[in-house]
C-alpha cells in the first residue's frame, strides 16, 4: 500500500552490486522503509577491538548494504527519489587508520583504531573536542546494468560509496534506474565526517535508516544528483574555520598537501599526534575545490571548523 512504512532487518545484506540478487521485498512508491544496518567493517570490529583487528580486517565482508529492494514500477531510463527523513541512535563508533588506505595511505603504514562512546548522543575525540553527529549512509544506491558482482568500494553510476556527508535528515537524492525495480541497497552509516574523508574512515557506526521512496518516471539522468533543505553546514559554520591550502597539477595531490598542512596544524596547536590528527580531519574537515582553471595548477583548501573546540 502506497505510504506504507516497512522494515528491512540487517540480515538481509550482500556484498557488492549484482543485479541477480534477489530483492527482499517488494513496496509501492510512496511507501517508508526502515533499514536496519551494519557498520562498514561488517560485524568485524566491536567495543573491545585493537589496531590488530584493523590489520586483520578481510576486505571481502567491509561495507555490507542492507537490500535489495524492488520499487514496483520502476523501469530503466526512470528516477527513484530518496527522502532521507531519519536515523536511530548510534551507541558506539569506530574511525581507524587502515593500512594501503586513504588519502595520506604512504605516510601513515600502520594500523590505529579509536572508539567511540556515542551513548550520550555527542562525539568527543579528545577533552575539548567534541564533534556534532550528523548521521548519513556512506552508501546508498541502486543495481547497476552490467551483470556480474561490482565491488561496492568506489561511487559509481548508480550512487555506491559516494560518502557525501550532507546527505543527511531531509535531504533528497535522485538516483538513475539502470535494471527494473531498480533494487536500491543502503548502509555504511557514518555518525559523522568531513568532506573527503580522508583516512578513509569517518566515524563508522552501525543504526537504523528511515527513507522514503518516489518515481518519477522517463526523467532520466546519467549520474545521482540531490537537494539539500537548507546550509549545508550549520553545525560548524558558527565560530569559522582554519583553512589550509595545498596546489598542484593534480587535484588529487593538491587534496593531499592541504591535508598535510591541517595535520602539521593540529599537532602545533591540539597537541595530538599526527595519526589522531589525521583522523580527525577525517571526520570534521572538509576538502573543497577553490579553483580548477587556472592551469597548470589547481587549488584545494582544507576547512577546519573551529566550532569542535569547545
Amino acid at each position: 500500500m502506497t505510504g506504507h512504512q516497512h522494515t528491512i532487518h540487517a540480515a538481509h545484506h550482500h556484498f557488492g552490486w549484482d543485479n541477480s540478487i534477489d530483492p527482499v521485498m517488494e513496496v509501492e512508491p510512496g511507501s517508508t522503509v526502515e533499514f536496519e544496518i551494519i557498520d562498514a567493517s561488517g560485524g568485524q570490529l566491536n567495543r573491545n577491538s585493537t589496531a590488530a583487528d584493523v590489520a586483520a580486517i578481510d576486505f571481502a565482508r567491509v561495507n555490507p548494504v542492507t537490500g535489495p529492494i524492488f520499487i514496483k514500477g520502476a523501469r530503466p531510463g526512470d528516477v527513484l527519489e530518496v527522502e532521507i527523513l531519519d536515523f536511530g541512535r548510534a551507541e558506539w563508533g569506530w574511525t581507524a587508520i587502515i593500512p594501503g588506505f586513504g588519502l595520506l595511505a604512504d605516510e601513515f603504514p600502520e594500523p590505529v583504531l579509536k572508539i567511540w562512546d556515542l551513548s550520550e548522543g555527542k562525539a568527543e575525540f579528545a577533552p575539548g573536542i567534541e564533534i556534532p553527529i550528523k548521521p548519513f549512509p556512506g552508501t546508498i544506491g541502486v543495481a547497476l546494468p552490467e551483470p556480474g558482482l561490482h565491488t561496492i568500494v568506489p561511487p559509481r553510476q548508480n550512487g555506491g560509496n559516494m560518502d557525501i556527508r550532507h546527505l543527511t535528515r531531509g535531504a533528497r537524492l535522485f538516483l538513475p534506474v539502470w535494471v527494473e525495480g531498480a533494487l536500491f541497497s543502503v548502509g555504511d552509516t557514518h555518525a559523522a565526517q568531513g568532506d573527503g574523508e580522508v583516512c578513509g574512515t569517518a566515524i563508522e557506526a552501525a543504526m537504523t535508516a528511515t527513507l522514503r521512496f518516489q518515481l518519477h518516471r522517463n526523467q532520466s539522468i546519467a549520474e545521482p544528483r540531490y537537494i539539500l533543505p537548507g546550509p549545508p553546514t550549520p553545525e560548524a559554520d558558527a565560530k569559522g574555520y582554519f583553512v589550509t591550502t595545498g596546489f598542484a597539477s593534480d587535484l588529487r595531490e593538491a587534496a593531499r598537501k592541504a591535508i598535510r598542512y591541517q595535520i602539521e596544524h593540529l599537532q602545533q596547536t591540539a597537541g595530538l599526534s599526527r595519526e589522531d590528527a589525521y583522523m580527525l580531519a577525517s571526520v570534521a574537515v572538509d576538502l573543497r575545490i577553490s579553483e580548477v582553471v587556472n592551469a597548470p595548477n589547481w587549488l584545494v583548501s582544507a576547512f577546519l571548523p573551529q566550532a569542535i573546540f569547545r
